[in-house]
């Protein structure tokens, strides 16, 4: 009877530590410094026409000042659905969590192979010259074809 008494207790034990570890990872990771916001929209060239690319990322810079100069705010990722220009979800700290609110600069990220897709000031955390605001998402992104100048001109 001690034996299955001691048997029962180090079961118990086991699972109140694996329960307090979950729970304790899940708290940690839920932490995050700053909230989301879901975002959508369409990328596209000036013109309307699709950017004809098998793959293409968005990168969301937010342009917030820091909580403080350890917490400095997290990038956010969109894959867009090449076939539609479209993408309905953005991921900073989980998946679709959406971005951080406010202004962002946006980066896009075409096929290695197909640089000529898009100018390089598009890539560039500088020079990108697309810029939205949460509080206007759906968004609309529009892309100069290279060998153009922005807007047509």
């Amino acid at each position: 009877m001690a034996l299955n008494h001691r048997r029962l207790s180090a079961v118990r034990l086991r699972t109140v530590i694996g329960i307090s570890l979950l729970v304790s990872s899940t708290i940690g990771c839920s932490r995050q410094p700053y909230p989301c916001v879901k975002v959508s929209g369409k990328i596209t060239y000036e013109d309307g026409s699709l950017i004809p690319t098998e793959r293409m990322r968005l990168t969301f810079i937010p342009q917030v000042k820091p909580i403080d100069p350890k917490t400095k705010p997290k990038l956010g990722e969109a894959m867009v659905d090449v076939k539609t220009g479209t993408f309905a979800s953005a991921t900073t700290y989980v998946p679709n969590d959406g971005v951080i609110p406010g202004e962002l600069r946006v980066l896009i990220t075409c096929d290695r192979s197909r640089s000529d897709l898009i100018g390089a000031e598009y890539a560039d955390p500088q020079k990108s010259p697309l810029k939205v605001d949460t509080s206007q998402s759906p968004f609309t992104l529009k892309v100069a074809k290279p060998g153009t100048k922005p807007n047509g001109k």
